[in-house]
């Protein structure tokens, strides 16, 4: 087996893992190797964290490592039994779930189909911000772009919107955000159940029963929604042509069924938690970045005025040209993937990997965090200097393993083509229509960098910053 710390009777290596693992994890490795063992409580976990450890895990070792290893919280309310995120690979749902959203959902021609809907949104966004600039208030920057990514999510799939940008915490964007902080809370939670798997009938933590009612609450909105498209559909509606009108009308070519409620449920819950958590946190973090970094800023904007000029809005064909803005995105899934160590994969086989053997049954991590901080990977990895990509190129979807904030292999984040679409279009926007500064307190005291971590890694203390129009 690889290398590791020395564990210790009956908890082995738990100790080693802190408040921030993907930091604990990648200290150890820069003592252990890029690839080493630990041992968690009853359980044994093999971390990569170095590219080519990486692509063993993710491509070269693809079959042996595609299957997820389930943490008990995603059990909950058998979640775990109908959701494309920890279904096998080889289960003929998983295949169907896939195949239905690429080809419905994140295929090139569904989203240039769905342009117009994310200039629209991203509209939305801008006019929001410009109201709150009149006020003289200040911008929570998180919850602006968690609100927009939300309603785009809603009537991608159900034709209407979640939420109303000038609502604040109080409506329904609130009420959302809060369901899915609990949601990421509980999933990230280090839960005993998944170190000691004996004690998970148990769940003594509770944290299973926390996640519970979370999906309880998320199934009641979705149901609103299939029970009145039923309705609709039953009184004679013309269709709306969004995914759920797909989802509705799907048939398995194999023995002519469609998606039973429980599978709708849970596709919908993984569809709404990913894509409006991990896009409002990236951009978030992209700002807070760009603000401590003046220089950074001042250039991603003089591209935008030069290549974008007086147009008010931004097309996402004009995403291409705007070089030094892809830049800053890149530097930020660097510095802050969303998903620090992706989600957990499990060793299907013994397998070898670089001399060493990981066990059959063992739960697999993969370090992007790491990987993005590795000084022989990267020249001074803790400075914001997204130049480093004018000089090199370097993608992000899979197939460079210096920069994995999507995965690789099979197991990639199918959402990623809508993320990215989305992720540049509201950056540019607030770039182009806005002045940035941070409130005099902030300003004065410095912009708290502290991570909070869970699934996804959010700033702790939510970014306020002053817009300015131009």
């Amino acid at each position: 087996m690889p290398p590791g710390p020395r564990p210790l009777p009956l908890i082995g290596n738990l100790l080693d893992l802190g408040a921030q693992p993907h930091r604990s994890l990648a200290r150890l490795a820069q003592r252990y190797g890029p690839l080493m063992t630990l041992h968690f409580g009853a359980v044994t976990t093999v971390v990569a964290s170095s590219p080519d450890a990486a692509r063993d895990v993710l491509q070269r070792h693809d079959a042996a490592f595609s299957t997820r290893h389930v943490p008990d919280v995603a059990r909950a309310c058998a979640h775990d039994s109908f959701s494309m995120v920890w279904l096998r690979p080889c289960s003929p749902q998983w295949r169907a779930l896939r195949r239905v959203c690429y080809a419905e959902l994140f295929s090139p021609r569904r989203l240039d189909a769905q342009q117009s809907l994310r200039r629209q949104k991203a509209h939305h966004l801008v006019s929001h911000v410009a109201r709150l600039a009149r006020e003289g208030a200040a911008v929570d920057v998180g919850r602006v772009v968690f609100t927009t990514a939300l309603n785009l999510i809603s009537c991608t799939v159900f034709s209407v919107d979640f939420a109303d940008l000038d609502d604040g915490r109080v409506g329904t964007a609130g009420e959302f955000m809060d369901v899915m902080e609990e949601f990421a809370c509980c999933v990230g939670l280090p839960n005993v159940s998944d170190f000691f798997p004996a004690v998970a009938p148990l769940d003594p933590q509770r944290v299973r029963r926390r996640l519970a009612r979370v999906f309880t609450k998320l199934y009641a909105t979705f149901d609103e929604q299939i029970e009145r498209r039923m309705q609709e559909r039953a009184a004679g509606e013309p269709p709306k042509n969004d995914f759920l009108d797909v989802l509705l009308d799907y048939r398995s070519t194999e023995d002519g069924r469609g998606f039973d409620r429980q599978t709708l449920w849970s596709l919908l819950s993984d569809l709404f938690s990913a894509g409006s958590d991990t896009t409002s946190v990236t951009v978030e973090w992209a700002m807070a970045e760009l603000l401590q970094n003046p220089s950074s800023m001042a250039k991603a904007r003089e591209e935008l005025s030069r290549v974008i000029g007086s147009k008010a809005e931004i097309e996402e064909s004009d995403i291409n040209r705007l070089d030094y803005l892809q830049a800053v995105m890149k530097e930020t899934f660097r510095l802050h993937p969303p998903a620090p160590l992706l989600l957990p994969h499990q060793a299907e086989t013994a397998t070898e990997i670089g001399g060493y053997t990981v066990p059959k049954g063992a739960r697999v991590l993969v370090n992007v965090w790491a990987i993005g901080r590795d000084s022989k990977v990267w020249f001074e990895p803790d400075k914001f200097m997204p130049e480093r990509f004018l000089q090199r190129e370097v993608d992000f979807r899979g197939r460079d393993f210096e920069l994995l904030p999507f995965g690789s292999g099979r197991r990639i984040c199918p959402g990623m083509p809508l993320a990215v679409r989305m992720m540049h279009l509201m950056l540019a926007s607030l770039l182009h229509r806005f002045e940035w500064t941070l409130p005099p307190d902030v300003e004065k005291n410095g912009l708290d960098m502290t991570e909070n971590f869970r699934v996804v890694i959010a700033l702790a203390t939510p970014l306020q910053a002053i817009a300015t129009p131009v």
